[in-house]
């Protein structure tokens, strides 16, 4: 797949596009992102933030603390609750874009998962990933290993 990718959220009042090329793809099994994707883990795919066109709709925000003490704006459906894109204080220019939005997951492929210290015990990692206890301080072999794959 190559750019621009297309999603929304499952009521399709909300539709989008990304016109540039993912930076990198991992799962995140933080009590946070197990919280908000209700689930094990939650996934997230870095793009520039200028590279996020809402064609249709306006998210809601919802603003939350991270367990770094950073400030990450939620953007999600306010009518079916979808979550969309997680815009981090720590880098103002990425959003992480929740990738079960895209209209084709086919081609999706996480190259690492974060915060294993919290991962649910049955979750079995795949050892050729990059595994990360906690959240790295550099993302540089993410967006290196993304790359190659």
């Amino acid at each position: 797949m190559t750019a621009p990718y297309t999603g929304g959220c499952q009521c399709g009042q909300i539709r989008y596009e990304i016109r540039a090329e993912p930076l990198t793809l991992y799962a995140c099994h933080c009590k946070e992102c197990q919280k908000q994707s209700s689930s094990a883990f939650g996934m997230s795919m870095p793009v520039p933030r200028a590279a996020v066109v809402i064609l249709q709709g306006q998210p809601k925000q919802w603003k939350r603390v991270s367990d770094s003490g950073l400030e990450v704006s939620c953007l999600f459906c306010e009518e079916c609750g979808t979550r969309l894109f997680h815009n981090p204080a720590r880098n103002s220019k990425i959003t992480n874009v929740k990738p079960g939005t895209l209209d084709d997951t086919s081609w999706l492929k996480p190259v690492g998962n974060l915060w294993t210290q919290s991962s649910q015990n049955w979750v079995i990692l795949n050892e050729q990933m990059l595994n990360y206890e906690a959240q790295p301080s550099d993302f540089t072999q993410l967006f290196e290993r993304f790359q190659i794959e």
